[in-house]
């Protein structure tokens, strides 16, 4: 794996203060009624992607998550202007305007969304794992999902299918603790949920998601075995989201004391610390760089603002009943 140097982190810095401004700025646009429906923010879990992205080979491995999904794509190239655009609903978003906040999609990048439907991707992943070994790209896929998605019965169908034959696929839960409202420990007998890979001989185990180079170690340990075909790893990111599940959510489930506490832990905070410790980069360096990501996600704005929105004749298109759908063919035949 890639070291963690002076690069890597003032990289880690420049990309979460801005992927932090961005989410910031689709709350601030959600509240203007710019961006409409539900909105998931992901402040406090940067750390993951950051860290994953770290392991990764973003020429070849793909990643598949749920539809708190603003940050992942950006992790893996994918123009952030182009996904404010889609959360306001705009013709120069990722799906033309059409998906919204919650179904983000690149596949220039390999990013396979943004899925409504509670645990829905993690079938979807091990299914894009058999493609993978199916057509020997060697890549690997990363299947995120929230803690609140464990309790779905296709997790364990999934789990069981891609042990049974060794597909590439990393299973990563981000356990920020309280699904859409309710706590692990309400749900379940177990507060350790990487054990539930033990039921099916998969390698499992929790990390400390608030800290990318933690993150980045077990990511690269379970993709390569992925990739030498030694099958899937179940991974436990134990992470925390400072914002509410959405933005309908008034939180009584949690204090604000809590969340001030969490805070600490702050995985942005951290970076910075370590950066000035190393004598990385002074303050004002660093000041320079969050406040050039101030002014990039301003012109995500601005973008997204000045693009228009798609036009009523686009109604029946991206569907699959359009004529050249590439794969109709074999249906008929």
């Amino acid at each position: 794996m890639k070291e963690f140097s002076k690069e890597v982190y003032l990289q880690w810095y420049a990309d979460m203060t801005m992927w932090r401004r961005f989410e910031d700025k689709c709350r601030s646009l959600y509240l203007k009624q710019k961006i409409r429906g539900f909105l998931h923010l992901y402040n406090g879990q940067e750390a993951i992607p950051a860290g994953f992205t770290h392991a990764m080979d973003l020429t070849k491995d793909s990643m598949i998550t749920a539809y708190r999904c603003h940050v992942h794509p950006m992790a893996m190239g994918v123009d952030p202007k182009r996904i404010l655009a889609e959360l306001c609903g705009k013709a120069t978003g990722t799906s033309h305007g059409m998906g919204g906040s919650m179904h983000i999609f690149s596949k220039e990048h390999r990013f396979y969304g943004g899925h409504g439907i509670v645990g829905g991707q993690i079938p979807l992943g091990a299914g894009i794992a058999f493609a993978d070994k199916y057509f020997e790209r060697n890549a690997v896929n990363i299947c995120f999902f929230g803690d609140g998605a464990v309790r779905q019965g296709s997790l364990h169908e999934t789990f069981n299918m891609a042990m049974n034959w060794k597909l590439p696929v990393v299973f990563v839960v981000e356990n920020n603790q309280y699904a859409m409202g309710t706590s692990v420990k309400r749900t379940a007998n177990h507060e350790d949920i990487y054990k539930l890979g033990l039921g099916y001989e998969m390698p499992c185990m929790p990390v400390d998601a608030m800290d990318p180079e933690k993150v980045a170690e077990v990511a690269y340990e379970a993709i390569e075995r992925a990739r030498r075909g030694d099958g899937p790893t179940f991974i436990e990111a134990r992470t925390y989201r400072f914002r509410g599940h959405s933005m309908s959510d008034a939180e009584p489930y949690r204090t604000k004391e809590e969340v001030a506490v969490k805070k600490e832990e702050d995985p942005i905070v951290l970076i910075k610390n370590r950066i000035l410790e190393n004598k990385w980069a002074t303050e004002e360096e660093l000041d320079a760089i969050e406040l050039k990501s101030r002014e990039f996600v301003e012109e995500c704005e601005a973008f997204a603002e000045e693009s228009p929105y798609p036009t009523a004749d686009k109604v029946y298109e991206y569907v699959y009943s359009e004529p050249d759908y590439p794969f109709l063919d074999k249906l008929e035949n």
